[in-house]
């Protein structure tokens, strides 16, 4: 019967009841799509005719009452849309609209196609049939790698299906059974052609207010997270222990020779893009980010039964019915309480331990652009919303790995902050060809919270040493690096902006430190590692002398320095006179406190402007080229998994001759 649709005559000629009989009659998928992609140019005009009107009775057939018809009329347009984006890869996509359907009819088709596809997701109907529907318009939205590229979804943008998508999201079986992939839809619909016309997936998803639809986005991104924290989890106890785990200590690196392939991050951009969207577009999202409840553990609950032989890298395939379907668990006084951005900072954490850069570097950046947004300040800083959040890090030689019960219950803030500093040191140490990017929005974001905490007076109780530490030792790789570098960087933008974090503390400490000993604390840092600070001194002095693109950033870090040079070059003459006096070699920790405490009335500063002002976070136009590519990778990793044979034919067609 394919071959009749790929004659010249019209199938229907001969025999009226073509049509009926070809949607009764099981799609043989590879055949069809290898028909479509062998025909040449001149036999696709002679055949235009026909493949219209095999996309036109496909439409039709989705109206039908025979369920068996609905289930091969949608594998049919999957076959349709595949077969002729991958024979027509350079054609424009007017010609492909014209082979599909024909121009003149394509607006009638695709109103039709789009409002047939929305009632069914809408209507009473089989979960599988729904189920079905989606993977058509994943297939739809990703046969072109760039997405924007694709003409055929200005129809999907004016016949929208965002109502559809929300009724999934809102209602807790269809959420469970399709969430996933109607999350990962809107993540896609959302990215098409974002920054040249008026999407209005975007306008749509920034005004949703509904709470049972916000919270069941929020759950399927959670619960994808949690299974992907879950598995890590397994996997990283499963290859400890023994052996194994003597040797990583004896080397100080959990990822050794194949060890690093058992615990590959096998990163879910799809998710977090969604996640992003979501924050980054729609304030009222902000909540669901804060939601508290129970800490799920995932490893004590039904789930459905994962195949012995790994078919699917960890992290890409959807969570558990079981979990999704779970909205409410019994709560436990004793029980841990989480929330969905307490599971996203554990899962960057995760990510970053990717220490062979297999994976590119857009999952950092995705998870440091949601750590961005501007009114995700108020609870992080919450007294009141205080969470045991324990983060995966590193073993690295010049640290013992954290014991979870050591972790206090402490404000958002912290855990961010904590994530900041992690990727801090994990960049620098292991990922060198990513670290400035990445390292520069950790900065931003550090600078962002000071900035709220100065402004507020909020006296945080934290680890300030650590990031100092983290701050220092950045310095350290700038000047490590400074010549492979800047070939490729501007490295004193980054520089400024980590001296005038320290200009910060110096400036306004005393408004948000929690201690006076905290501010004591950071003379010490500063005096004690002035050798970096020299070194940085005399390397912009260097460069700001000469003439160069780099002359006038470098120059702003000389007068950045102003302040912590005056620091080391007041206390350091002192402390030397104070262990001379008392004739010690070298002097502890509270002693050199002790002549800090004792000198800051000597100590003059001169008052810097501008250091509680941040560049507040714009996606367009210095991240749209990320974005964009990152979309194209999504759509290619999408357009793999969603198998047509996703859903099994046979088990398909079996169900609805039951039914029939």
């Amino acid at each position: 019967m394919y071959d009749e649709i790929f004659a010249k005559e019209d199938p229907a000629k001969n025999n009226p009841r073509f049509w009926d009989e070809l949607f009764l009659m099981k799609v043989n998928l590879e055949y069809l799509e290898s028909k479509l992609e062998s025909v040449d140019g001149e036999e696709v005009q002679r055949i235009q005719d026909n493949i219209n009107s095999l996309f036109h009775h496909c439409v039709q057939a989705l109206g039908e009452e025979h369920q068996i018809k609905v289930v091969n009329a949608l594998q049919t347009l999957c076959a349709l849309f595949r077969g002729v984006h991958q024979k027509n890869k350079s054609a424009s996509g007017f010609d492909i609209i014209n082979m599909l359907m024909g121009f003149d009819k394509a607006e009638l088709r695709m109103k039709d196609l789009m409002e047939s596809l929305d009632s069914l997701l809408c209507g009473e109907g089989s979960e599988s049939l729904k189920s079905l529907c989606l993977k058509l318009l994943l297939c739809l939205v990703t046969v072109t790698d760039n997405i924007s590229q694709n003409t055929i979804l200005e129809y999907v943008m004016i016949n929208s299906i965002f109502e559809a998508i929300l009724q999934i999201l809102s209602d807790v079986s269809s959420r469970g059974q399709h969430g996933y992939d109607a999350v990962v839809l809107l993540a896609l619909l959302v990215n098409y052609r974002k920054y040249e016309s008026v999407n209005p997936y975007i306008v749509k998803l920034s005004i949703v207010d509904d709470e049972p639809t916000l919270d069941g986005m929020g759950m399927v991104v959670h619960q994808a997270l949690t299974e992907y924290n879950r598995q890590y989890k397994d996997k990283e106890e499963e290859n400890q222990g023994g052996f194994f785990s003597t040797l990583t200590s004896m080397v100080g690196s959990m990822f050794i020779a194949d060890a690093d392939e058992k615990l590959s991050v096998q990163t879910n951009e799809a998710i977090l893009l969604a996640l992003y969207e979501a924050v980054h577009l729609n304030r009222n999202f902000i909540t669901v980010l804060a939601q508290s409840h129970p800490e799920i553990d995932m490893a004590g609950s039904p789930a459905t039964p994962i195949p012995t032989t790994p078919t699917t890298p960890l992290g890409t395939t959807p969570p558990s019915l079981d979990m999704m379907n779970n909205p409410e668990l019994p709560l436990d006084p004793n029980l841990q309480t989480s929330n969905l951005l307490i599971t996203f900072l554990k899962y960057s954490s995760i990510v970053m331990q990717d220490t062979k850069g297999k994976h590119n570097p857009w999952c950092h950046n995705l998870c440091l652009f949601v750590c961005q947004d501007q009114y995700a300040d108020a609870f992080l800083h919450d007294d009141n919303m205080n969470f045991r959040v324990n983060l995966h890090r590193m073993p690295m030689r010049h640290r013992k790995k954290a014991v979870d019960k050591n972790i206090p219950s402490r404000p958002l803030v912290c855990a961010v902050l904590d994530l900041m500093v992690e990727f801090i040191h994990v960049h620098i140490i292991h990922k060198p060809n990513f670290a400035i990017p990445v390292c520069l929005r950790c900065v931003q974001i550090i600078h962002k919270l000071i900035c709220y905490q100065k402004k507020c007076r909020i006296r945080l109780h934290y680890t300030w040493r650590e990031l100092w530490s983290a701050l220092i030792n950045l310095l350290k790789f700038l000047l490590s690096n400074e010549t492979t570098l800047l070939a490729k960087h501007n490295i004193f933008h980054l520089a400024l902006l980590v001296v005038n974090l320290f200009n910060m503390f110096i400036t306004y400490g005393d408004t948000f430190l929690p201690t006076s000993n905290s501010y004591d604390e950071l003379y010490y840092e500063i005096v004690r590692m002035h050798q970096v600070f020299d070194n940085l001194y005399c390397m912009v002095l260097r460069v700001s002398t000469n003439t160069g693109q780099w002359k006038e950033p470098a120059s702003k870090v000389t007068h950045a320095l102003l302040n912590v040079r005056a620091i080391i070059n007041h206390f350091n003459p002192k402390i030397e006179s104070y262990a001379a006096v008392n004739h010690i070699s070298q002097l502890s920790e509270e002693q050199v406190l002790e002549v800090v405490r004792s000198n800051y009335d000597t100590l003059t500063l001169k008052l810097q402007d501008g250091l509680d002002q941040f560049e507040r976070y714009s996606e367009q136009p210095k991240e749209a080229a990320f974005f964009k590519e990152l979309v194209r990778s999504i759509s290619l990793n999408v357009r793999k998994n969603v198998s047509l044979n996703t859903l099994s034919q046979d088990v398909l067609l079996k169900e609805f001759s039951t039914i029939s």
